[in-house]
């Protein structure tokens, strides 16, 4: 009798196309592990130019920019834009574009997405500025410029190209209860954001005495559907005073918001959402990790990081943050908290910035947890020597220098040197793959270092830095001259000036000598 052996088929017996419709339900790790199994899943995967640009978005932690219309967007042309781009940072080759001038921005001006936003005086409008390519096959560069029209003097703005989003703060007619109209407004469009559900709301209504109302420089933060203030030192209606930070979901249906009180001893001095669900608030003495419940309308303390302890005499005067694009909300990211310190006999205004990655901060939650249970106001904070030296990076440099540490990502650009002459642009990425890589000797060794191992030491602190946070630095031969600066995915763009001096003479023969700052864009493509 015979028997009929029925063999079941592996992987590899089934057709090409089914084996990568099953890959592609598999995450990035997944990916390079599957790679791993044999020469066939291997070269299967290779094949397809999907799943190696997926496995090398994660590799370069690269976050994608929103596309412009008419550009090729298909797969393997963003491949090799982010392979050419990628080489080019490591080689600190880059194309640079022709200055363009621009109106010289007086005060208050801000940086998001790669636009320059900043109001004109004697006009009631706030321009933004944004560099780019005339078209698809020309390398010139043209200034793209539009303005948003104002009604009344704004306080402070805030703006998101990725969401087309311009909020307004504008203070509110005299006799109403509350400090502050916030409006919602189109970026690209003189009309009320279309997503926003009310375009105007209330901010601090009846929460503070409005007849001493004058809060000092609030400090915004926009991600996603979130739109936060901090108001500082405000004087509440019973006396005392107080920092308010106040939250709307400004797409919600049921008008989600909430306001969280500090005690201003704490000197609440920034924040900064983290994700959608998660923000952090900085005193001068600790980070506090807050998650946003949505059914109470409230923050949730969930953890207390402690900032490496100054000695006696010494404290922290300002301390800040690097905005969050809201494009990288899925990827991990570098965050710069810039502390300037004061006190005793200091001849400089020194400055310090810690580099630490988002996921270390959100990771930390449970080892807080694990530690010291349910976090309250009264709870213990995690000590810095436990956290901070394995996890994060110092540098010193000179305050009141705002062409330091641009980020996108892992990396970061700076310019190096003294602030009042033509400085090279330093480049440090402290992407860990990458960090691999160049120990083992892939990719480009061209003009990079890795640093590693060596520890800041500084006079003011009474705690050790360490040595967290290897990174890879390459620096530009090229020097430049500019008063600010940002980075948006491969592109560097420098606020530069130069000093336009002319000579007129009078009918009388007398020669009389005028200056003039020419400012403008200088554009520096990695690509």
């Amino acid at each position: 009798m015979n028997q009929v052996h029925h063999a079941t088929p592996s992987l590899l017996d089934f057709p090409v196309e089914i084996l990568l419709d099953i890959l592609g339900h598999l995450d990035v790790y997944d990916l390079v592990r599957a790679r791993q199994i044999c020469k066939d899943v291997r070269q299967v995967i290779d094949s397809s130019s999907e799943l190696i640009y997926t496995i090398d978005l994660k590799h370069f932690n690269a976050i994608p920019i929103p596309s412009m219309p008419g550009l090729d967007c298909s797969i393997p042309t963003l491949r090799k834009s982010l392979l050419q781009s990628e080489s080019a940072w490591q080689k600190a080759e880059y194309i640079t574009r022709d200055p363009i001038v621009i109106p010289y921005p007086q005060h208050m001006y801000r940086w998001s997405g790669g636009v320059l936003g900043f109001p004109l005086e004697g006009i009631q409008q706030i321009a933004f500025f944004q560099p780019q390519l005339a078209d698809n096959h020309s390398d010139a560069t043209i200034l793209r410029q539009w303005g948003c029209k104002i009604n009344s003097a704004v306080s402070h703005y805030n703006f998101s190209p990725a969401q087309d989003l311009v909020i307004l703060l504008t203070r509110a007619s005299p006799g109403e209860s509350y400090a502050y109209d916030v409006i919602f407004r189109s970026l690209s469009e003189d009309k009320a954001h279309p997503e926003a559900t009310s375009a105007v709301v209330k901010a601090l209504d009846n929460e503070i005495d409005l007849e001493v109302f004058n809060p000092y420089n609030p400090k915004s933060s926009i991600f996603g559907d979130y739109y936060g203030v901090l108001f500082r030192n405000v004087s509440k209606p019973d006396g005392g005073a107080a920092d308010f930070l106040q939250i709307w979901n400004w797409k919600s249906k049921d008008t989600f918001q909430c306001l969280e009180v500090f005690d201003p001893a704490c000197k609440t001095m920034n924040f900064s959402f983290l994700t959608n669900e998660k923000l952090i608030v900085v005193n001068t003495r600790e980070l506090l990790l807050y998650s946003l419940v949505h059914s109470a309308n409230t923050l949730q303390l969930t953890v207390k990081f402690l900032l490496p302890a100054l000695r006696s005499h010494f404290e922290y005067d300002c301390i800040s943050f690097n905005p969050i694009p809201f494009h990288a909300r899925a990827h991990n990211q570098i965050i710069a908290i810039n502390m300037d310190i004061f006190g005793g006999s200091l001849t400089t205004d020194p400055c310090f910035t810690l580099f630490v990655q988002r996921n270390t901060l959100l990771e930390l939650e449970s080892t807080y947890t694990n530690s010291y249970g349910k976090t309250s106001e009264d709870s213990s904070s995690l000590p810095w020597s436990s956290w901070g030296p394995n996890n994060t990076r110092f540098f010193e440099e000179s305050s009141y220098d705002p062409c330091k540490h641009s980020i996108f990502g892992f990396r970061t650009a700076s310019l190096v040197g003294n602030r009042n002459s033509h400085r090279p642009l330093c480049i440090r990425d402290f992407n860990p793959h990458r960090v691999v890589d160049f120990k083992v000797g892939n990719g480009t060794k061209c003009n990079q270092r890795l640093i590693e191992g060596e520890t800041l030491s500084s006079d003011l602190f009474l705690d050790s830095f360490g040595s967290g946070l290897p990174y890879l630095e390459t620096t530009t031969e090229e020097k430049f001259l500019s008063t600010d600066m940002t980075m948006e995915g491969h592109r560097v763009t420098l606020l530069s000036y130069e000093v336009m001096r002319s000579i007129t003479m009078s009918e009388a023969g007398e020669q009389s000598f005028e200056q003039e700052l020419v400012q403008g864009f200088e554009v520096l493509d990695f690509q």
